[in-house]
């Protein structure tokens, strides 16, 4: 297998097509039997090549995830963590939780200084801020339970991707200088983002990752004893130990990645998929879906000031409840999930709205925390049918921005995503709402939305996005413009985008996206107005089933996606 992999490396990078693919833009891609979406066209590539090997969903998916972490490196991982949801073509479906955990020794106040504020961004920055990794378990629980090629043949392609290396892409090199001062604080950064003369890599230019290919290659050899166990461990442990970290080789022991049942709900005859906490997207997502079907948005039209408003007014509701309720729910057994997934519950919320004027978000509830935007979607289908939806993080931009010393990858800096400090909520954004506290083996709450559509219990859509907080609306979002407005995947994807979270009061819009009229209509209505750059970088693949094709597309937002078929 590997003379094979190599043979595809050289044939993905000089840009053979073997495949079908394209970049972001409004035409989707056509494919027949399998496709992947990611923000990697090589990844895309490795992942379809495996599907071609007569791989299915979850086999690509795990191909790609590994390759991600070598090809987009400011969110592909094997030191994060992440979300996937299954649904297969016979209607079984399921969700893999491997998201971070919470060291042993963290404690609720740890970033706090003597005045009881956060410490020089400690729960952002540095060790301190690092959760125990998730990635390679949850892919190797899904490979337990749902794979089908061998584990060694799926990681395989990303070990020749770091060890044999690939062109740098313009996205990749101007992003390793965007953090110059960042790898100079750790000697092991500096080692893999600069040449050894201690100049940047120049797009088109090889970069090679020789640790990293060392460390993938004893994960492909051992399973997830590779990473959590032996020398990976070892080395983690005496990183954290020689530079302040508290991260030790029985977290690692300790850890696993959790089947979940997946949050399921319905929207105008569509079964709804997605992934239940400690992802708030699931949850969110289904909230406001259920308030939004009692309106006729196909007659407001996309983009109108009428669709705005109750896309916005669904959106403040449902980010209330997700900022009072929802965190980790092995410590959280008291969540009222029934209610808040209920359509009377919805229908309730939906009579406190005014189709003509903005409601107040009341300040004595809950705000929302900083939530990075940095985050990786990927999507996959398979020949026969069944579809993949995966969501993974090193939460900020390259995470900590910090390498193991001779492992070769980043480690994330979740930690920020727990509430920092107990009590305290304000318009500011700081949350301190007791579900989503730190504690020792918690798993800190996310927005992460992997989300599958299905018909008839045959999946349709797999769709999901990076974003931070904005991750459930961009999906919402998605899939409205598809099943209310009859949008294609790609049209779908690139409309422009909204935001509301409650708190701060005021929603942000896409620059450029919506006509003066549209949004002089939206502000009369009592709507405070932030006008952003982009929001997101969806990433979708949609089943045609009276063409029987798959049409898939990644978002020209960011990076380098696109969207692979064969």
């Amino acid at each position: 297998m590997q003379l094979i992999f190599r043979s595809i490396l050289t044939v993905v990078i000089t840009t053979c097509s073997f495949s079908i693919s394209a970049e972001g833009g409004r035409t989707p891609v056509y494919a027949r039997h399998g496709m992947v979406s990611s923000a990697s066209r090589l990844a895309s590539e490795v992942g379809v090549e495996i599907l071609k090997q007569g791989g299915n969903a979850v086999d690509a998916s795990i191909a790609t995830a590994f390759a991600l972490a070598v090809t987009w490196p400011a969110a592909g991982n094997i030191g994060g963590g992440g979300f996937m949801v299954y649904h297969g073509a016979d209607g079984e479906a399921t969700t893999i939780d491997f998201r971070e955990k919470a060291p042993l020794a963290a404690t609720q106040r740890m970033y706090l200084g003597l005045d009881d504020q956060i410490a020089n961004n400690s729960n952002h920055d540095g060790l301190l801020a690092v959760g125990v990794p998730g990635t390679v378990a949850g892919l190797y629980a899904a490979h337990e339970k749902l794979g089908s090629l061998p584990w060694r043949d799926l990681v395989e392609p990303a070990v020749v991707l770091a060890r044999d290396g690939f062109p740098l892409s313009y996205t990749l090199a101007t992003g390793f200088r965007r953090y110059a001062e960042a790898w100079e604080r750790y000697p092991s950064s500096t080692r893999v983002f600069k040449k050894p003369d201690g100049s940047f890599y120049q797009m088109g230019e090889t970069w090679r990752q020789p640790d990293l290919a060392h460390t993938l290659r004893l994960i492909q050899e051992q399973g997830r004893d590779g990473f959590y166990r032996g020398e990976n461990a070892e080395r983690l442990d005496g990183f954290m130990r020689a530079n302040g970290g508290i991260i030790t080789a029985e977290d690692l022991a300790l850890y696993r990645a959790v089947e979940r049942e997946p949050i399921r709900g319905t929207y105008r005859g569509y079964q709804i998929v997605s992934m239940p906490p400690p992802s708030s997207g699931g949850v969110t997502l289904v909230q406001m879906l259920n308030i939004l079907e009692g309106y006729d948005l196909a007659a407001s039209g996309p983009g109108s000031a009428d669709t705005l408003h109750l896309l916005t007014e669904a959106m403040r509701r449902a980010y209330a409840s997700r900022a009072e309720f929802l965190g980790d729910p092995d410590f959280n057994e008291s969540m009222p999930l029934a209610r808040l997934l209920d359509k009377q519950y919805a229908e309730t919320l939906r009579n406190s709205i005014d189709s003509d004027r903005a409601s107040v978000s009341d300040e004595a509830e809950f705000a929302q925390a900083y939530e990075s935007e940095q985050t990786t979607h990927f999507s996959v289908a398979d020949a026969e049918g069944s579809m993949v939806a995966v969501t993974y993080t090193l939460e900020q931009g390259y995470g900590t921005k910090i390498v193991v010393e001779g492992g070769g990858y980043l480690l994330n800096n979740e930690m920020g995503d727990f509430n920092p400090v107990p009590g305290v909520t304000n318009r500011r954004g700081q949350i301190g709402t007791a579900a989503n506290l730190i504690a020792p083996q918690k798993r800190m709450l996310s927005s992460m939305t992997p989300t599958i559509v299905a018909r008839d219990n045959r999946p349709v859509l797999a769709i999901g996005s990076p974003g931070g907080r904005t991750i459930i609306n961009t999906t919402l979002q998605v899939i409205v413009n598809v099943i209310d407005h009859g949008m294609n995947i790609a049209e779908a994807i690139e409309e422009g985008r909204i935001h509301h979270q409650w708190l701060p009061d005021v929603t942000s819009l896409e620059a450029n996206r919506f006509s003066a009229d549209t949004l002089r209509l939206y502000q009369a209505m009592g709507h405070e107005v932030n006008v952003r750059g982009s929001q997101g970088a969806a990433m979708g693949v949609w089943l045609d089933r009276q063409a029987d094709l798959y049409l898939g597309a990644a978002d020209s937002r960011r990076g380098d996606g696109a969207a692979v078929g064969y």
